[in-house]
């Protein structure tokens, strides 16, 4: 289909109806893996796409044998759909606070490895929430430390709770919860039936050790020389490269537990190398609907201040 020179349609209902279906079949690259999100058959697919071609003037996409490929006008479109549908989200929330209801979606953005710790309560923060705002479309992320804060600034994140304190001006944090981290190593690594902290101490100067893309250690707890090891962004796969026995690293202490109990894991120097991460509850000053303010007040009464101690390290990750 070439490109016509014809006025530029009305957004209609109707509109915005093929246009969802348009970026269903682009995020899943094909109008057949298209079927099972949209519930739609293959022929309905294809024709809503023609309509919508038709309706602006000009092909989006190339499908057929030679597979599914955007064209240049397809790309421009698919990039203007996402400030388009949460315009549109953000429009149905305003509307929504005026007739005083909570509604809409809200997005919140998470590190991993919290299940397991017992001064962050989400499920129970969660239940609140579902409870007070049952018509709101709750989505939670889990996504590095990075990601949060700079998805909180562009809007892709309502909430994010992390452990590095977003810096922008426009971000109101506030502390909650400390998590306890210690430094381990696998059943496989040659410290492991080692007991003597000096001796651990010493052999850590030659250790591998896993970094982590947004924190520095606390010098007490950090005695490596410059060693190059692999860097994460999260604690799965910290705890992945530890239990290899080829690293030692640090982890929350309520996450390595359960390797731990299975003789799978261990401390080293506890005493000596453990410090604490300060948590912090993260939304944007100038984009705090009463849905957020509800999602927030809901967390902030289940993040209770932890007992984790040793060196405390704001600005630190878990």
């Amino acid at each position: 289909m070439t490109a016509r020179h014809t006025n530029v349609p009305n957004l209609t209902d109707f509109d915005l109806k093929l246009l969802r279906v348009f970026h269903a079949v682009v995020q899943c690259q094909g109008l057949a893996a298209a079927q099972p999100v949209l519930g739609l058959s293959l022929s309905t697919i294809s024709i809503q796409l023609k309509q919508l071609e038709e309706r602006l003037g000009f092909t989006l996409c190339e499908r057929g044998r030679k597979g599914f490929a955007l064209t240049e006008e397809g790309e421009r479109i698919h990039q203007s759909l996402k400030p388009l549908f949460e315009s549109i989200g953000g429009f149905r929330d305003v509307v929504a606070e005026v007739r005083g209801s909570l509604s809409g979606d809200l997005h919140f953005g998470v590190v991993d490895a919290l299940a397991t710790n017992p001064d962050a309560s989400l499920p129970a923060a969660f239940q609140a929430f579902a409870r007070q705002a049952p018509d709101v479309h709750l989505h939670v992320d889990v996504s590095s430390p990075e990601e949060l804060s700079q998805g909180l600034v562009e809007g892709r994140y309502h909430c994010i709770l992390t452990p590095v304190l977003p810096e922008p001006d426009s971000l109101e944090s506030v502390p909650v919860f400390e998590e306890l981290q210690r430094l381990y190593c696998g059943a496989d690594h040659p410290l492991f039936s080692e007991d003597d902290p000096e001796r651990i101490l010493e052999a850590l100067e030659s250790a591998t050790f896993v970094g982590k893309s947004y924190v520095s250690l606390p010098s007490i707890c950090d005695p490596r020389p410059q060693v190059e090891g692999p860097v994460v962004s999260h604690m799965e796969s910290n705890a992945l490269l530890i239990l290899s026995g080829s690293y030692v690293g640090y982890l929350p202490e309520h996450f390595a537990a359960h390797w731990v109990h299975e003789g799978r894991m261990r401390a080293l120097a506890p005493d000596h190398l453990a410090f604490a991460t300060r948590f912090y509850l993260a939304t944007h000053k100038y984009h705090c609907s009463r849905s957020v303010q509800a999602f927030r007040d809901c967390m902030l009464e289940v993040l209770k201040p932890g007992t984790a101690t040793a060196n405390p390290a704001p600005g630190t990750s878990d």
